[in-house]
Parts: structure tokens; sequence; C-alpha cells
């Protein structure tokens, strides 16, 4: 070969293993083809109408109907602020009182993480995924066995997360069932999540009397109080309410702590059609519109403008059971009416999506997670929680599931960004130069070279070799892959609290997890 050959195939080698390393470079948040925050909205299951109806029928509900087992404390700031106790002991909601709430309730919040990278800034449509739930079992798709949670667990699932681009935000998932004393169960469960991930963190508390002790720890994770309220990167997921139309009585005074102390609150009313909510969609939607708007009223008597996500979270009953059906269609529907219940408002809003029925990361798993998600985003919904790894409705948490609902939600948030229409997407020039005397394909244009990580994404585990492909490569399965990512994350993450402060908290605090 002539040295001006050999030259020339070097520079032809050098040139693609340039663009190759060019590609392969982590891209600019911006350019990014799906990224947190993308506007969703294009779905709308309810007409103009069927939104001001619920919207009518939810406050006369609370005018009419109200509801039951208010704490004391709770009494005194809803009648404080115009709420009327009847002689049933019911809290009842006059209109204006509710319209009032509204114009002061606080819009377009964020919701921090300890990695600014990872702030959640909920306005209009932007669509954030995430977990949560209270799972109390951990699922093995290799024994098909499940086990007791564990707050390792919690902590294993927080450090995977933090991993998972496609996931924005981690919600406790599990519940630390190693643990027997219930103050040991809220820390442990707190620090696993915090332990784990910078991304902002969902946690809950099983007793008033534990908000103290946890916000002792926050503080030390923060720096001190001050810099917690600046930038306070925990939210409690709160049911202040026990469908139908009851307050709890100790998650509002919970309700009442977090909220003096900074902490955004998940108003979380979590009713199940059929049985604790109304059968027809439409109805169930009423009423968890009205329960959180009686949160909306409770917290901004509390502290007015207090950051509160309207957490409209009904499920759905199987009725030929009475089994929760979280992964159906109907669960899709309500959670995407839901969604246009919160921009009707113009209020932060969160509810439930992927969620499946199925017992392990299987093909009905698949569908039921793409559906719903894909349902919750095109509506617009701010924080879809239960998006991954939950399964047998919500009672089984997998690890190779948040693998797997990674890539999902990948997919997912692609349909959400939707189709870019500008003048260079629909400019003709790359069509003129491969049809007129052009090679006749696209597959080396600059304008295809230039797209392929900004217009398309690519699955991390998800297989799209040929058939030859595939079986030359061993004929691998997608849970092997999944478990191969899983294990790969693992052995490099670390905890994400500083070494001196983990120290003085373990001394401090019976933590449980390594």
């Amino acid at each position: 070969m002539s040295e001006a050959a050999e030259a020339a195939r070097g520079r032809r080698a050098g040139g693609r293993a340039a663009r190759v390393a060019e590609r392969a470079a982590p891209l600019a948040e911006a350019l990014r083809p799906v990224r947190p925050g993308l506007q969703g909205g294009q779905y709308r299951p309810l007409s103009e109408a069927g939104v001001a109806q619920i919207h009518a029928a939810a406050l006369d509900a609370l005018e009419e109907i109200g509801l039951a087992n208010a704490p004391p404390s709770g009494v005194e700031i809803l009648t404080g602020a115009g709420a009327v106790r009847g002689a049933d002991g019911r809290i009842r909601f006059p209109r204006a009182l509710v319209e009032d709430m509204l114009a002061k309730a606080a819009r377009d919040i964020t919701l921090h993480g300890r990695d600014p990278r990872h702030d959640l800034h909920l306005s209009g449509s932007r669509v954030h995924f995430g977990t949560a739930g209270a799972a109390v079992h951990v699922v093995d798709p290799l024994t098909l066995d499940y086990r007791d949670s564990t707050a390792q667990d919690l902590y294993d699932a927080a450090r995977i997360v933090q991993h998972l681009d496609n996931v924005h935000f981690y919600q406790r998932t599990m519940v630390c069932r190693d643990l027997a004393d219930n103050f040991d169960m809220d820390i442990n469960t707190l620090y696993a999540c915090l332990s784990g991930t910078t991304k902002h963190v969902g946690t809950s508390f099983s007793d008033p009397s534990h908000v103290a002790g946890c916000f002792e720890l926050l503080h030390a994770v923060a720096g001190g109080e001050e810099a917690w309220r600046a930038r306070p990167f925990v939210s409690n997921s709160n049911c202040f309410v026990v469908p139908p139309m009851k307050f709890a009585e100790e998650s509002c005074q919970v309700m009442e702590d977090c909220v003096r102390r900074g902490m955004p609150v998940l108003l979380l009313s979590a009713g199940q059609a059929g049985a604790t909510a109304p059968a027809p969609i439409a109805l169930a939607i009423v009423q968890a519109v009205a329960e959180c708007l009686a949160g909306v009223v409770y917290v901004n008597a509390i502290r007015p403008g207090a950051p509160a996500v309207f957490g409209t979270w009904p499920f759905v009953s199987d009725l030929r059971t009475g089994a929760m059906s979280g992964g159906s269609a109907e669960q899709a529907l309500l959670t995407a009416g839901c969604a246009q219940m919160h921009r009707f408002y113009n209020l932060p809003g969160g509810a439930a999506s992927g969620i499946t029925d199925s017992k392990l990361p299987d093909m009905q798993a698949g569908w039921e997670q793409a559906i719903t998600n894909v349902l919750a985003g095109l509506s617009g919904l701010n924080m879809c929680y239960e998006a991954v790894g939950m399964h047998a409705s919500l009672l089984g948490f997998c690890l190779e599931s948040l693998i797997l609902g990674d890539d999902i939600l990948g997919q997912v948030l692609r349909c959400v960004r939707g189709i870019d229409v500008t003048p260079d997407s629909t400019a003709l020039e790359a069509m003129r130069e491969v049809c007129l005397g052009g090679p006749g394909h696209y597959l080396g244009s600059t304008q295809t070279l230039g797209l392929m990580q900004t217009e398309y994404i690519y699955p991390a585990v998800g297989n799209r070799m040929s058939p030859k492909e595939w079986a030359e490569a061993g004929k691998p399965l997608l849970l092997d892959r999944a478990i191969a990512r899983k294990n790969e994350i693992l052995a490099k993450a670390g905890s994400q609290i500083a070494p001196e402060i983990d120290a003085a908290l373990r001394a401090r605090f019976n933590i449980r997890f390594r």
C-alpha cells in the first residue's frame, strides 16, 4: 500500500473513531433527546365542560358533605380560616374559602435535589417520573420468591436511581421490615434514600412524634436549618385523608409540623374506585379533587403559599374481586383525568402511574407500565409517582424492574416530547442531496449523523439485534442484561453523604444498612 493510501486510510479511520467517541460522550442537557421537565398535555381525556363539571361537583361535595375526623389542631386551623364545623363534627368548606385559598396556593414550585442538577421545576405541564409506594416485599425474578423488604434494599434502590437518567426523583419505595421500632424505621427510611441519591427524595413519617428527630437528621445533612429551608430537598408524602372524605388525624398533625418546618408536602388522596371511592371514573376524580382541595385550604391556612403537590391519586378496583388493579386502562384514564384537573387549577400535581399487577418483570408488567406511564406523560402530569419497580399492585418491589423501567421511561419521554416541526426539520436540502444524484439513502448523510443523539433515544438494556446477531451473541435474555446492569451500578455506587457526617449520624441513630 502506498504512503498516500495509508495516510488516507488513517484519516478515514481516525475520523470514524472521532465520530464514535463524540457520539459516546455525554450530551449537554439541552441537547438530550429526553430530559426531566418535558412539556406534556397533548392528551386530554376530559372535555372542557367535563373539567368544569368535576370542579363544580367537588365544590358541592366540600360545601355539603365536608370531611370528618379533623384533629383538634386541624379544627382550630380550618375554622379559623373560615371553614364551618357542623353539629355532626364534619368540617365543611364554603366555596369562597376554597377559591380564596386557591388564589394563595403556591404555583411553579421547585422540588430541590441535593445536587441542583436534579431540581424539579413543577410548572404547567412539565413531566417528571419517579418512584413511590410502600411495598412490603422484594421480588426475586430468578427464584420467583417474595421476601420481606429491608433498609438495605431501600438503600440499594436509591443507589440505582442515582444512576438512571429517566428516573428523576426517589420517593420511598419499600417498608424497612427488618426494623421493629417505628422511629428507627422512619430514620432508616429517610437516611437510606438520602445516602443513595442526590435527587429529590420523598418520605413519610409513621408518627407525629418522629418528625423532630428526622429533621435533626435532615439539618445535619443539609448543613444546618437555614441551609435546609433555603433548599428543602425532601418532601413529605402525606396521606392526610382516609377516603371517603375523612381526615387522617395523625397524618394531619405530621403535615402541620412539616409545613411549619419548611418541607414541601404531597397532599395524597388515595381512594380506590369501587371501594373507598365511587365506581364511576368521573366521580372518583370528583372525590379525589374535593379531598385535595380541602388539603389546599389546610396547608395555606397554616402558611400561605407553602409548597404543596396536589396529589389526586385514585386507584382502581377489579370489581369482580375488589382487588386493586394499578396496571389497568381505567387506572391510566383516572391518572390522566387527574392531571387535567391539576392544570385546570394551575397547581403542581402528582398521581400514580407505572404500577403493574404482574408479580414479575414480564410481558404483562411491560404493557401495564408502558400504557399507564405514557398516558400520564402525555397528559402533562408534573409528578408521575410509582412509575418503575412496583409489582403485585404495590405489594412487591423489584430492583431489576428499576433497570428495565428506565428504558420504558426513555421511550415514554420521547413520546411526550413529540415531533419537532421547524424550518430546519422540514427543509428539503437533505432530500435533494440524496435523491438528485446522491447515494439514494440517508444512512451516512450529515443530517442523519447530526441527529443520531438528539432526535433519537436508545435503550440501555433493550435488545435490537437481528435474530442472527442475537444467536451469535449467545441468545441473551432481557432479564440477564438487567441483572448485569444492576450489579454493575451497585458495584460502583457509594454513599452520597460525606464520611464525617455519615459517621456522626450513625453514632447518633440506629442505622441498619451499609
